[in-house]
């Protein structure tokens, strides 16, 4: 695998993140039936990347397209989305996909997204090549959003981030954990982290939910979140972090009370949904100390940025609520 796709602070920075100079690094027409390309996810494969990316088309129906690259920035996004056989059942209805994630855990590579199956819920699915892939059963009953699975087990079991939510653009949201023995039966859920109240961190005071796959660290699982504000401009979408215990993940050890990055490139703010900054995807290298994630910008194209692993850890802990 090539190196992670990285670029050094700039001087003139003293954030705990910075952007990639040349965001966006995909364009909401990337491919020809795009209208927006976002909200996507990255995993190391072969000598290089592949990735499942949300392609909303120019009637805006919502899908999911597999792609790959070598470096982690130029993309080769295919023209046509995945095509689902089964895996562990034989329902496979589908109204729309989006905002996928993807990890490799023990032998193939799992995907979550939001699935349209009689309102949002959280779908599954896997691969071994990026070629064909295979649905399971949804994980949870409609309403939910942001299903984000852990890269290993648990206490011997499968575990999963989520969002309850409703069936339109929810006020309101929590983080949980489920717990499941096979990845078809699901259970045992905890919440994790509410809203704050606003006056003690105002950005993430509507509602928060998952973003990438949790990292392990010696402090614990790094997790990076979305937060979300209602202004009198509608939702704006910030990115933060938190380290959960790593054998209990339902305990939380430390939150920012600041974000990470908020949205204040033009690239972010304008869009199909102004003012987001929507983490799916990370990359890490705890050798080189370095952490690449992978957001959504106005829910319109894919942006990146940086930041050095420990430093964010280190953040996290100085700054938390």
């Amino acid at each position: 695998m090539s190196s992670i796709p990285w670029q050094d602070r700039p001087e003139s920075s003293n954030d705990v993140m910075w952007r990639y100079s040349e965001n966006p690094i995909i364009d909401r027409y990337a491919i020809p039936s795009s209208n927006s390309i976002f909200n996507s996810a990255v995993v190391p494969f072969g000598d290089g990347y592949a990735g499942v990316f949300r392609c909303d088309n120019k009637a805006v129906q919502m899908n999911i397209f597999a792609g790959f690259s070598k470096n982690g920035i130029d993309w080769d996004i295919n023209h046509e989305p995945i095509v689902m056989q089964s895996g562990n059942t034989e329902m496979i209805e589908s109204a729309y996909k989006y905002d996928p994630r993807v990890v490799f855990i023990e032998d193939r590579y799992w995907i979550t997204w939001c699935n349209g199956y009689n309102g949002p819920t959280i779908g599954i699915g896997y691969t071994f090549d990026f070629k064909e892939f295979f649905q399971c059963e949804n994980a949870f009953l409609p309403f939910n959003r942001n299903g984000v699975l852990f890269p290993q087990k648990i206490n011997g079991k499968y575990a999963m981030l989520s969002r309850p939510s409703d069936n339109g653009h929810t006020p309101f949201g929590d983080i949980w954990i489920s717990y499941s023995p096979d990845m078809k039966y699901w259970g045992e859920h905890r919440l994790i982290m509410k809203p704050t109240p606003f006056e003690d961190s105002a950005w993430q005071c509507t509602k928060v939910g998952a973003g990438p796959i949790p990292i392990l660290t010696n402090e614990g699982w790094l997790m990076i979140y979305h937060g979300v504000i209602n202004t009198c401009n509608g939702f704006r979408y910030a990115m933060g972090s938190a380290l959960l215990d790593v054998d209990a993940p339902d305990k939380v050890k430390y939150r920012t009370q600041p974000y990470l990055l908020g949205p204040a490139e033009i690239y972010e703010m304008v869009g199909d949904v102004p003012n987001v900054v929507f983490p799916c995807a990370a990359l890490h290298d705890t050798e080189e100390d370095k952490l690449t994630v992978y957001y959504g910008a106005a829910d319109t194209a894919v942006a990146i940025a940086f930041g050095k692993l420990s430093e964010v850890i280190q953040f996290t802990k100085d700054n938390s609520l």
